[in-house]
């Protein structure tokens, strides 16, 4: 499992395959950081990533998930601290690390004038593999994400989730150990995030491939990984299985707002309210939410909905929403960091790797 020493919230959990701790680490970080002048962009973060696992980085844009992972593939040097990957030491055998890994990047980069096994050829060609291999590759991982019908049309008229198949293709043509994408179902719509979900599974459990990728989506995390680890600020806040990490917080959620959301916010409403609730013994915690509201955990949300209302009411407290749930991750990444991580990515400027904007090629959307 995850090493982070001293972290309390750091339990071991049985995967299909196994227990976790019973897997051989193929990824191993100690202390682990890059630093831009004053600036640390990754801060002393270890972790240990289990062969045949699917691993998640889990954080908000700017929490260090891209920085991390380009030091995995070699492409940024680290500052501090020391890594291995499938053994290799990540400074100094750089070069045969780049021969047992495979990296997808958030922007697609196949090329769009040429057909689909004519990129996968080129792919093969620049890792020195020969013509038969190649072309054995080719149909079996064609097979694999399901474009053999379309492999001789360019890719140019591919949809945008048949692209992004395509573009994990290649990181695959020749037969990595592990498999790194890079916030893999960024720009695609909900259809084409689920679809693409099931084809990284299937990588997962029928070629064996550990698969270490980045996210901001609450629930990819929580559908995909076999383990995450939340980070923040650089900083690795926990790391644990989807199911353990929600189990920490105990209870049920009862999230309430104060204010419309056309409306400026009333700070006084929600602190008025929170010391009122604070002081119920069947109150666990309370958390700031979004839109000036509250996240109270109780342990009964059904008994507790009807007291939290009568007491707010009774202080003259206005509610405009009240609503329960089970914890999410979103209530795991809040106990974590202290503040909510929604999914905005739809709604920002992509970028590529490198910082530049982001140029999106092909048919939207699509299966």
């Amino acid at each position: 499992m995850a090493t982070m020493q001293d972290s309390p919230h750091l339990g071991e959990e049985s995967q299909p395959g196994g227990p976790i701790s019973d897997r051989r680490s193929i990824i191993h970080t100690q202390d682990w950081g890059k630093a831009y002048g004053e600036q640390r962009a990754v801060d002393g973060v270890s972790f240990d990533v289990q062969e045949g696992e699917i691993f998640g980085f889990l954080g908000p844009n700017g929490a260090g998930k891209s920085t991390t992972i380009k030091m995995l593939i070699t492409l940024v040097k680290p500052t501090s601290g020391s890594a291995t990957v499938v053994g290799y030491d990540l400074v100094q055998q750089t070069n045969e690390i780049r021969k047992v890994i495979g990296y997808v990047a958030q922007e697609i980069g196949v090329d769009g004038r040429a057909s689909g096994r004519e990129n996968l050829e080129l792919q093969g060609h620049l890792y020195n593999m020969d013509t038969p291999t190649i072309r054995r590759r080719i149909d079996e991982l064609l097979t694999l994400v399901d474009l053999t019908k379309e492999a001789n049309k360019l890719a140019g008229t591919y949809s945008g989730g048949m692209r992004k198949r395509l573009d994990i293709a290649t990181g695959l043509i020749h037969s990595p150990r592990v498999l790194f994408l890079d916030e893999p179902t960024t720009g695609l719509d909900p259809q084409t995030r689920a679809n693409l979900w099931d084809y990284i599974r299937r990588l997962n459990k029928e070629q064996g491939i550990t698969i270490f990728l980045t996210t901001h989506y609450l629930e990819e995390a929580d559908r995909l990984c076999d383990r995450i680890a939340i980070i923040d600020h650089g900083k690795i806040k926990a790391i644990n299985t989807p199911s353990y990490l929600k189990e920490q917080v105990s209870g049920d959620v009862v999230n309430i707002t104060f204010d419309r959301p056309e409306l400026p916010t009333d700070d006084s409403r929600r602190e008025t309210a929170r010391t009122v609730l604070s002081q119920q013994t069947w109150v666990r915690d309370i958390q700031t939410a979004d839109r000036g509201g509250l996240n109270v955990y109780v342990e009964a949300g059904n008994q507790a909905m009807p007291e939290i209302i009568r007491l707010l009411d009774q202080h003259s407290i206005p509610v405009v929403t009240i609503a329960l749930s089970r914890p999410s991750l979103d209530d795991v990444f809040l106990k974590y960091t202290g503040r909510q991580m929604r999914d905005e990515a739809d709604q920002q400027i992509k970028m590529n790797p490198w910082g530049g904007p982001r140029r999106m090629g092909g048919r939207p959307g699509g299966r």
